[in-house]
């Protein structure tokens, strides 16, 4: 039997789904963060390394069954220097097995619209749109940088809730749920705690600002105006992804499909809503992910392209 590998690579966590030749899967496995402007080139090789080894172990099968594996990296495309030091790994890790190496927006593209022409939305940690037309043409939008980029994204609303709870403690805007939420899931004593917890904690780990975010959401669910009004925002600024990249593909003269994935929709409504408005002003219209992004890698795989 021969077997197909698809690997969904982001900030936060790895997905891996090792396919048969039909279609089915034969194993899965999640592993962490795989960003190697976070964890280096070599923590790079050793995540894909455990989570190739995890499936293989789990459906009981040899590496050199695989036929094709095809990767969707965090930042990939995105630095000549950065590229080739990732494809010196993955010839180590893929040695004597074929594999292809995306952008991880593409195995998400792939996966939520079945390779079908529309555009793709991940507000992960990071956030970034990629689209194709019925051409074959393909382009982005954003997720160029952590420092001027990823609007919309988790890491993006994290920052913007500390700066909300800042604005709450000294009165620059009302308190709202958000505030008491900060104290007991920080463990403050003091709000000078914050700081130095948020400064030496959380700045330095993406993934951790990231988490943020989930304060946030569940302000929002106890009905602050301040929170629900921050997910409007990163709905403005996803919509502006889509916008830049339908531009790009001369998209919106007929309807178009926008898709998305990523754990800031996990929001739901407080995001969804407004994005699902604003794609509909520029000719899209949100629909719900067919597949997962890893399953989108599955595909790529099979298909070779």
């Amino acid at each position: 039997m021969r077997y197909y590998l698809g690997i969904d690579g982001g900030g936060t966590k790895t997905a891996f789904l090792l396919a048969d030749e039909e279609g089915r899967e034969a194993a899965s496995s999640v592993m962490g963060g795989c960003s190697y402007r976070e964890i280096g080139t070599e923590g790079f090789g050793r995540v894909l390394r455990e989570g190739i080894e995890a499936v293989l172990r789990q459906a009981g099968v040899s590496f050199e069954q695989i036929v094709r594996a095809a990767v969707g990296i965090p930042c990939y495309g995105e630095s000549p220097a950065g590229d080739e030091a990732l494809e010196k790994e993955l010839r180590r890790v893929f040695a004597g097995c074929d594999y292809m190496a995306v952008n991880d927006v593409r195995v998400g593209w792939a996966g939520s619209l079945d390779m079908q022409p529309g555009i793709h939305i991940v507000a992960g940690t990071g956030s970034i749109a990629y689209g194709e037309n019925a051409a074959g043409c393909c382009a982005r939008s954003g997720g160029w940088s952590t420092f001027f980029g990823d609007e919309g994204s988790c890491y993006w609303l994290g920052r913007r809730t500390a700066e909300l709870f800042f604005k709450e403690a000294d009165g620059r805007v009302p308190r709202g749920a958000l505030y008491e939420r900060m104290w007991r899931r920080l463990g403050l004593k003091h709000l000078t705690d914050a700081v130095d917890i948020l400064e030496t904690e959380y700045a330095p780990c993406r993934d951790k600002v990231a988490s943020l975010q989930r304060i946030l959401l569940e302000a929002a669910r106890d009905g602050d105006p301040a929170a629900i009004r921050l997910y409007g925002k990163a709905a403005e600024e996803l919509s502006l992804l889509v916008e830049g990249t339908a531009r790009e593909l001369h998209l919106g003269e007929e309807p178009f499909a926008v898709s998305y994935s990523g754990g800031l929709f996990h929001a739901g409504a407080f995001v969804l809503k407004q994005l699902e408005q604003n794609v509909s002003h520029i000719g899209g219209y949100l629909r719900e992910p067919s597949h997962d992004p890893v399953w989108g890698a599955v595909q790529l795989a099979r298909k070779g392209r």
